[in-house]
Formats: C-alpha cells, structure tokens, sequence
C-alpha cells in the first residue's frame, strides 16, 4: 500500500517538459544564475497547466464554431476572452489573416497555376484549347 503512493507520487512529480531544455531557457535570463530543481519544477508545471488551459479554451471555441480542428483564429479568441492571458499573450500571436472574397481567392488561383512552367516533355492543357494564330481550326 505504501508502495503504491510512493509511485503515485513519483509519477506526480514528473513533468512533461525535459528538464533540461527548461532549464537552458529559464538561464538565457541574464539576471538568473542557478535554478533549483525546486524552481525548475514549478516553472515546468505552471507552463503545462497554462498551455493546457489555452487547448481547453481553444477547443471550446472550435466547438462553438462547429469546427472540428482547432486553428490559430480559435486560440486568439480564446485568449481575447481570458482578460489575465490577453494582456500579455495577445500582442505575440500572429496576425489573423486578412479576410478574402470568393472572387479574389480564385483569381489568386488562376494565377498560381499560369505561373508554373510544364515539365519537360509535356504542354500545358490551356495552349491545347487556345485559338491558333491563324484563326483556322484543324481538319480531320
């Protein structure tokens, strides 16, 4: 039995970060010089509990938007509405990305797609339907 809560604690303990790679980030402060492993453990832990609560947050979001793959926009709103984390956080999100019309987004295809060249060996299909020079059509 006593065996048993000696695991549970041991595995309580443990933290999903390396220690190390924590560690190596907590020194390039300049004004820290040794990190306790007491401090080491706090700092892992608290950075798992918060970025669990930004999945929580998110995930609820893509919910509400009947969305099932949580993207970048749902982690914004979900850090806009959490006013302690907005403060801080929302200045180093990436802008979202500026709102397209159907028009502009299949232009932008079109384009993409004329920019390419063939490869080597092959036509392009459009140059297939395209009016000769001449103006007259092929006979059979």
């Amino acid at each position: 039995m006593a065996e048993e809560e000696e695991n549970v604690e041991e595995a309580s303990i443990r933290t999903e970060f390396p220690a190390g790679r924590v560690k190596k980030i907590m020194r390039l402060d300049k004004e820290v010089n040794k990190v306790t492993s007491e401090a080491l453990f706090i700092v892992s832990r608290s950075t798992e509990l918060f970025l669990r609560f930004l999945a929580e947050k998110s995930a609820e979001v893509a919910t509400e938007k009947k969305r099932k793959i949580v993207k970048s926009e749902h982690l914004r709103i979900a850090v806009k509405r959490h006013r302690p984390t907005s403060d801080f956080l929302l200045d180093s999100l990436p802008a979202p990305p500026a709102p397209q019309s159907q028009e502009e987004a299949s232009v932008g295809r079109k384009r993409e797609v004329a920019n390419k060249p063939a490869p080597a060996g092959t036509r392009r299909i459009d140059a297939f339907f395209a009016k000769s020079a001449s103006g007259a059509s092929p006979s059979a």
